[in-house]
């Protein structure tokens, strides 16, 4: 069962172009890090909280409904809410770190 959500508020370093979160593991690259990690719930967007897309390819993946560019979309697409957004959601409660999604 899932815990509550800590939120781990955006570093951005507008000159190299990259984006990193304080993580159990250090500071790590949202965009190397968080896309593929199982605890990457959302990423807050103004006030809203999205979930993550790689969720829902990850499901549809394991039932045989869709294809290998369902995850290329779905990393697209948390590329996109990652520009606009200000936070992910981690439910990393237990501080384990990363763990890999697929």
């Amino acid at each position: 069962m899932r815990g509550t959500m800590k939120t781990l508020e955006f570093h951005r370093d507008e000159k190299k172009d990259r984006i990193t979160v304080a993580c159990a593991d250090g500071e790590v690259s949202v965009y190397s890090h968080c896309a593929y990690c199982r605890h990457c719930r959302g990423i807050h967007v103004g006030k809203r909280m999205v979930p993550t897309p790689q969720i829902q390819a990850g499901a549809d993946l394991r039932r045989g409904t869709a294809g290998d560019d369902t995850l290329m979309n779905a990393a697209m697409m948390f590329n996109t809410l990652v520009r606009d957004g200000s936070a992910i959601a981690c439910d990393d409660d237990a501080n384990h770190g990363f763990q890999r999604r697929y």
